[in-house]
């Protein structure tokens, strides 16, 4: 196989409680080793956009696994996102424990493949970016975490609609991963009020984070297939992505060629 070969599949995997849910994997062709990065879905599952997010990963050099985090509520559907989180709830929503075990069960899947090398982080988009802040405090095992704007980790309690559960910054004391946040300042959840509150509380507790945030973009601005992408900031989003998972990853230079 050539450079940049990959395989792909659809795998099963033990998550929370040992239940079985399916799970997207992407890796490079080849013996490895490879570091590994769980890709935590945004609202619309795993979609196609997060199966190419897999396979971007894959093509830099890492394996990638997305665990199906609705395989116990089975499929939402396609539509506007509105309709689709109205769908979610109607089925009881996420629960952040049982979503942090399939995340768990995720991560140990891909240290144990052959072609592992030991070292495993996580990136989350959306509602995703939120779990993956949690994850960074919660999920045993992980070397670094990426929060793409992932709203309600900080949330302004005195307003209505937020998650049930204890929100994400209660728990930023037990964080054990870097973490680098990606945020666009026109977004609305998470907005600049709420992306400074979860920065305050990371420098307060002494934690290693980056925070980058971008002008000009708003909610989902990596998304290259929707109307919120923005091209540029997204070329120079990804570009800190694929330094800070080659920092505490440790993936190998050579692999991949540039920010794609």
């Amino acid at each position: 196989m050539g450079e940049g070969a990959m395989v792909t599949d659809t795998i099963t995997i033990r998550g929370n409680g040992g239940d079985e849910i399916d799970a997207y994997v992407a890796k490079p062709a080849g013996a490895g080793p490879f570091p590994a990065v769980v890709v935590i879905q945004h609202i619309f599952g795993i979609d196609e956009w997060v199966m190419e997010v897999c396979r971007r990963f894959a093509h830099h050099g890492y394996m990638a696994l997305g665990p199906n985090l609705y395989a116990r509520i089975g499929s939402l559907g396609s539509g506007p996102v509105e309709d689709i989180a109205a769908r979610l709830r109607s089925k009881g929503g996420l629960n952040d424990d049982v979503v942090m075990g399939d995340v768990q069960g995720a991560v140990d899947t891909l240290r144990a493949m052959p072609e592992a090398s030991g070292k495993v982080g996580t990136i989350g988009f959306c509602m995703g970016g939120r779990f993956a802040y949690l994850a960074a405090c919660k999920v045993q095992g992980l070397d670094a975490a990426v929060d793409c704007w992932g709203g309600r980790v900080a949330p302004d309690m005195s307003q209505p609609g937020n998650p049930p559960g204890t929100p994400p910054i209660e728990f930023t004391a037990e964080m054990s991963a870097p973490l680098l946040g990606i945020f666009g300042n026109d977004d609305r959840s998470p907005d600049v009020a709420e992306v400074n509150r979860t920065e305050e509380k990371l420098k307060e507790l002494g934690k290693t984070y980056e925070f980058y945030r971008w002008d000009g973009a708003g909610h989902a601005f990596f998304s290259w297939n929707g109307q919120a992408h923005r091209p540029v900031q997204a070329q120079e989003g990804w570009e800190k992505v694929w330094a800070f998972m080659a920092k505490y990853l440790e993936v190998p230079v050579a692999a991949g060629a540039g920010a794609r």
